[in-house]
């Protein structure tokens, strides 16, 4: 493995993003650490953000040039089809499997609104999650363990459990800080 693509791996999965629609609500939340190998090189990232005229939530995991390049055209993509984000992820999906540029942009998105929140891949997948839970990133198992408990277990809305979730995943990931940047709809 050459140090480019080692460097490349590890970027990819030095974040955490978690999202939950829950109550008519959409809670995306992310850390804030920038890792470049075993580095820390920023603690206050913006890795969430609102699109679409506020009609949507973008979060992205992965090389920050590659996940700000797919997350615009996402953008564009949900402006071509408003109010339908499923429609918009598949596209951008599409695009992205099938476009000789794109398809070595190395990231993962997540898009979401307070119906429905969505996980797409360069490698065509555009998955919606039984539960309305998912996370993405280095910490992303051990948030959306974290918010799965909370969910079953609490009354707490999409906001807390998105929050809370991030905050335990800090504890244990080191590529994620509890630093939480914290997007809602409506």
């Amino acid at each position: 493995m050459s140090r480019e693509e080692e460097t490349r791996g590890r970027a990819f999965r030095a974040t955490t993003v978690i999202a939950v629609v829950r109550d008519g609500r959409i809670a995306m939340a992310s850390d804030g650490q920038v890792t470049v190998g075993d580095t820390v090189m920023k603690q206050g990232a913006q890795k969430v953000r609102r699109a679409a005229k506020d009609r949507a939530l973008i979060g992205f995991a992965g090389g920050a040039a590659d996940a700000l390049a797919l997350s615009e055209r996402l953008e564009a993509k949900l402006e071509e089809h408003p109010g339908n984000v499923r429609r918009a992820a598949v596209e951008l999906a599409r695009d992205w499997r099938t476009d000789r540029m794109l398809r070595r942009l190395e990231a993962m998105l997540l898009v979401g609104d307070v119906d429905c929140v969505l996980v797409v891949s360069g490698n065509g997948d555009v998955i919606e999650p039984d539960d309305g839970l998912v996370a993405i990133g280095s910490g992303g198992s051990y948030a959306l363990a974290a918010a799965r408990a909370l969910a079953r277990h609490s009354d707490l809305g999409a906001e807390e459990i998105a929050r809370q979730a991030l905050l335990i995943a800090a504890e244990i990931c080191i590529y994620t800080n509890d630093n939480v940047q914290m997007v809602t709809l409506p």
